[in-house]
C-alpha cells in the first residue's frame, strides 16, 4: 500500500510539473528540468526504496519534482480552479487501483501537451483525504477527470489512455482539428501510431468542410486532422485518388483504412466515426470496458480464452469479423485476466476453462453462447443466426436432478416439464444460497409441502434462480414466491415473503379452492400407503432373510 501511495504521489507530482501553469509561489523554469530524467525518476520510484542511499539520483529528481507540484486540498480547491483558465484535475484515491493504473497515461498527456505549447494546467487532489475539497470542485468518485475552462466543469468523457487525454483536452480547449501541411509533419503524426480522422479539402471552407469541424468538435475520443496538399493527403491515406475532398479513418491494425461515402454532414460523419473507430477484435480491458459496452454496435461476440489458446484463434475470429463490420462489434478478453473475464462467465455459468463464444445483444439484455467447435465455419453461422434474429438465447441451468424429494428440484432445463406443463397446481420457491431471508421460508415451504402432502393435484417445487435461467421466470429479489394453478400456469401469483405459515396455508386453501375435509382425507389417504408401505416392506425383509438362511 505503501508504495501505491509513493506511486501516485509521484506520477501526480510529475503531472503538475509538466503543466505550463501552476501556482505562482511554486513556479520553476520548466526547461531547466529534462523531461526525460522525470520520467526516467517516475519509473525507478517503485525500485527506490530498494536503492543505496548514496544512489541519489532519481530521488534529486522526484524532489526537483515537488517544487512544481499543484496539489489541491480544502484550502485551494476552488482558488485554483478559479485563477487557473485552463486546469485538467485528477481527483483519485491512494487505495485505489484504477486511480493508479491512470496516473502515469495523465502525467504523459500533461508532457505531450506541454510539447505542444498548451496552456492547460494539471493537478491533483486525494478525495479520500480531503473530501470538502472534493466536493467543492465536483469530484464524487475515483478516478474523476475533470477540465474547467474558464471556471466551467466538463467531465472527461474519453478514453483512459496518453492519447486519450491529449485529444481530448485539445479538442475541449479550442482545437478539433489538427492541420498538417508538409509531409514531415505527416509522418511525424503517423508514428504516434493513434487512430484518427483525416478530412482533404481544397480550400478550409465550404459546408463540408463545417461539418467536418463540427463532427471534430462533438467526438471526443477520435482526433482528427485536416490538409489541402494531396501529397500529404496520400502519406496519411495512401489510396486517395483525384477526390477534390475527402475523409477517412485510420487505425492502427491490419484493417487500416476505412473511406467515408456518406453525406458530408454531422451526424453522418460522427456515425461513420463511432462504428468504425473499434478495431476488428477488440481485446477487452479494464480502461476500455466502459467504451465497449456503450458501443452503438449492440450485438456483440465475445471469445475468452488464454492468451497462448487465442493466438490459434486469433486468424478465424478476425477472418469472420471482416464480414460483418460495423454490424457485430468483436472482443477478445484474456480469461487470465479473472477480474475481466470472470463477471462474464459467472453469467453462462461457465469455468472458462476452454476458449469459449459468446455474444450479447445490448439492447435488450439476451445472451447467447457458441456450443459447436470454434471454426471459421461455425463461427460465422453463428454470427448470421445472431445478426438475423433466429439464434435461439442461452439460459443457465444446473443438471437435471435425479431424485424427487417432498420439495422437488427444479433447474432451468426442467422448468417446463415440472411447472409450466404439470397437470399440478403447482408452488414454486425461487432462491439463492446466498440470500438471507431464504432458509427461514424454506423451512416453511416445507412444513407446507408436508401438511398439503397427500393431495394430487398440488406439488411443491424449489430452484435456484442464482444459477438457473427461463425466459418464462423473472426473479428480481429472494426469495420469490410464486403459486402456478394448474388451469392457468401463464399467470402465476406471487405471495409475499412476510406471509407466516398459517397465511400461506390459508391463501393456498382459498386461491385453490381446497377444503379441510380434503386435506384431512388426503393425509388420511397417504397414512395408510405409508403404513401398507412399511408392512410390505417389513414382509420382504423376513423373506429376503429367510432366503439367506436357506442358503446356509
Amino acid at each position: 500500500m505503501r508504495r501505491l501511495v509513493r506511486l501516485l504521489a509521484v506520477m501526480a507530482l510529475l503531472a503538475a510539473l509538466l503543466a505550463v501553469s501552476a501556482v505562482a509561489a511554486s513556479r520553476l523554469d520548466l526547461d531547466e528540468l529534462d523531461e526525460s530524467e522525470v520520467l526516467d525518476a517516475l519509473l525507478a520510484v517503485d525500485e527506490e526504496e530498494d536503492a543505496a542511499p548514496e544512489d541519489g539520483g532519481a530521488a534529486e529528481a522526484v524532489r526537483r519534482t515537488q517544487s512544481m507540484v499543484l496539489v489541491l486540498d480544502n484550502d485551494n480547491a476552488r482558488r485554483a480552479v478559479e485563477e487557473h483558465a485552463q486546469l485538467l484535475l485528477l481527483g483519485y484515491a491512494p487505495w485505489c487501483e484504477r486511480s493508479a493504473q491512470l496516473m502515469p497515461r495523465f502525467a504523459e498527456a500533461a508532457a505531450a501537451l506541454r510539447d505542444m505549447g498548451s496552456a492547460v494546467a494539471f493537478a491533483k487532489l486525494d478525495g479520500e483525504r480531503f473530501p470538502k475539497a472534493a466536493a467543492a470542485v465536483g469530484v464524487s468518485g475515483f478516478p474523476t477527470v475533470l477540465l474547467f475552462v474558464n471556471g466551467t466543469e466538463h467531465t472527461y468523457t474519453g478514453l483512459h489512455t496518453k492519447d486519450g487525454i491529449v485529444t481530448w483536452v485539445r479538442k475541449k480547449t479550442g482545437t478539433p482539428v489538427i492541420t498538417l501541411q508538409s509531409k514531415d509533419s505527416a509522418e511525424a503524426f503517423l508514428k504516434k501510431g493513434q487512430t484518427f480522422a483525416i478530412g482533404f479539402f481544397k480550400n478550409y471552407e465550404g459546408a463540408e468542410h463545417e461539418e467536418f469541424v463540427k463532427a471534430a468538435t462533438a467526438e471526443d475520443e477520435v482526433q482528427f486532422v485536416e490538409t489541402n496538399d494531396r501529397d500529404v493527403a496520400k502519406i496519411l491515406f495512401p489510396s486517395i485518388a483525384s477526390e477534390e475532398q475527402f475523409l477517412g479513418l485510420v487505425k492502427s491494425e491490419p484493417e487500416k483504412f476505412e473511406k467515408f461515402d456518406g453525406a458530408s454532414e454531422e451526424k453522418a460523419i460522427l456515425q461513420f466515426v463511432e462504428l468504425n473507430k473499434f478495431p476488428l477484435v477488440t481485446v477487452f480491458t479494464d480502461l476500455n470496458s466502459a467504451k465497449v459496452y456503450g458501443s452503438p454496435i449492440k450485438l456483440q461476440v465475445f471469445t475468452f480464452a488464454e492468451a497462448y489458446d487465442f493466438e490459434d484463434l486469433e486468424s478465424i475470429v478476425q477472418e469472420v469479423a471482416r464480414g460483418f463490420k460495423t454490424k457485430i462489434m468483436f472482443v477478445y478478453v484474456d480469461t487470465a485476466e479473472e477480474n475481466l473475464a470472470k463477471p462474464f462467465l459467472t453469467l453462462y455459468g461457465l469455468e472458462g476453462d476452454k476458449p469459449t463464444v459468446t455474444a450479447f445483444n445490448t439492447n435488450d439484455g439476451s445472451k447467447y453462447l457458441l456450443e459447436a467447435d470454434i471454426n471459421t465455419k461455425n463461427l460465422k453461422e453463428f454470427c448470421l443466426s445472431l445478426l438475423d434474429g433466429t439464434l435461439p438465447p442461452y439460459f443457465r441451468s444446473e443438471k437435471v436432478p435425479e431424485e424427487k424429494g417432498l420439495v422437488e428440484k427444479v433447474v432451468g432445463r426442467t422448468l417446463d416439464s415440472s411447472v409450466l406443463e404439470s397437470p399440478q397446481h403447482v408452488f414454486l420457491e425461487a432462491y439463492a444460497p446466498w440470500c438471507v431471508d431464504c432458509e427461514a421460508i424454506s423451512k416453511n415451504i416445507e412444513k407446507l409441502a408436508k401438511h398439503f402432502s397427500g393431495l394430487d393435484n398440488l406439488k411443491f417445487a424449489r430452484i435456484d434462480a442464482s444459477v438457473n435461467e427461463h425466459p418464462k421466470l423473472k426473479v428480481n429479489n429472494y426469495p420469490t414466491l410464486l403459486l402456478y394453478p394448474a388451469d392457468d400456469k401463464a399467470n402465476p401469483i406471487k405471495l409475499s415473503k412476510k406471509l407466516s405459515i398459517k397465511d400461506m396455508t390459508r391463501f393456498i386453501k382459498e386461491k385453490l379452492q381446497i377444503s379441510d375435509v380434503e386435506i384431512k382425507e388426503s393425509l388420511r389417504t397417504s397414512d395408510v400407503e405409508i403404513k401398507e408401505s412399511l408392512q410390505t416392506s417389513d414382509i420382504e425383509t423376513v423373506v429376503a432373510t429367510d432366503g439367506v438362511k436357506d442358503e446356509l
